[in-house]
């Protein structure tokens, strides 16, 4: 991919998510067409009831993933948990319950109108023990072997060069830390040409890595025990999908 390219959809992507962040934060859910902006269902439809009951409304407006990682995520009270792409804070925000006390919630993302959304929605939520970074995946603000746990929602499909986020978890990761991510996810059997007739690349689709390229992009970072499962079917060949692995 052209840096002139890669500029390009990385500009498209902030600007449809700034848009999504200014619709929640007026009530009027993500903006983009009535359902997430990955193009499957709504985000929060992922979410228990309870989970949900305890989000100010604005952050569950602006949930545009395609799982809940937290609910995979082994998380432990004194961790530390970094969201990468982290929106309007949904899953920072239940991150740092569950490692309170003791553990820190990172949110790093790269448009100022879902840090200023997720700022705001972890002050109504009355958790303090959050940070939020300006910042792209592909270069995480953070000191390597610093995280404990990795988690990102429908985010590492829409970055412009994936090696380098595998790359940058596993440099950040301790030793034994894990990922737990949840991300769209193509079939091998296409090519990136038919993923890309199957949607757009702001739409999560376009730009979706493979099972098996994703298992080996991980397994050449160092880790290890990955697994990539299905959960629910985006497209034809395409799916939602959760990803696990450990570094080694």
């Amino acid at each position: 991919m052209s840096t002139q390219s890669a500029e390009t959809l990385r500009e498209e992507v902030r600007r449809r998510y700034a848009e999504a962040a200014e619709a929640a934060t007026e009530g009027k859910g993500c903006g983009c067409g009535g359902g997430s902006c990955c193009d499957g269902e709504s985000g929060d439809a992922f979410y228990t009831i309870e989970q949900r009951e305890a989000l100010p409304d604005a952050a569950t407006l602006a949930s545009l993933g395609c799982g809940n990682p937290t609910a995979v995520a082994d998380l432990h009270e004194g961790d530390v948990v970094l969201d990468l792409g982290s929106g309007g804070g949904i899953d920072v925000i239940l991150s740092a319950k569950r490692v309170a006390p003791g553990g820190i919630a990172y949110g790093l993302d790269m448009t100022d109108e879902m840090l200023a959304l997720a700022q705001r929605n972890a002050l109504e939520a009355g958790v303090t023990n959050v940070h939020f970074l300006k910042g792209v995946i592909e270069q995480i603000p953070l000191p390597a072997e610093s995280v404990d746990v990795v988690i990102s929602n429908c985010v590492i499909n829409l970055s412009v060069d994936k090696p380098a986020v595998l790359a940058e978890i596993a440099r950040v990761l301790r030793p034994g830390g894990r990922i737990g991510v949840s991300d769209v996810v193509a079939e091998d059997h296409l090519t990136p040409e038919q993923r890309a007739e199957r949607g757009s690349y702001v739409g999560c689709i376009a730009g979706a890595l493979s099972r098996g390229e994703y298992a080996a992009g991980l397994e050449a970072v160092g880790f290890a025990d990955v697994s990539v499962e299905f959960t629910h079917a985006v497209a034809d060949g395409m799916h939602g999908a959760i990803v696990k692995a450990h570094k080694a």
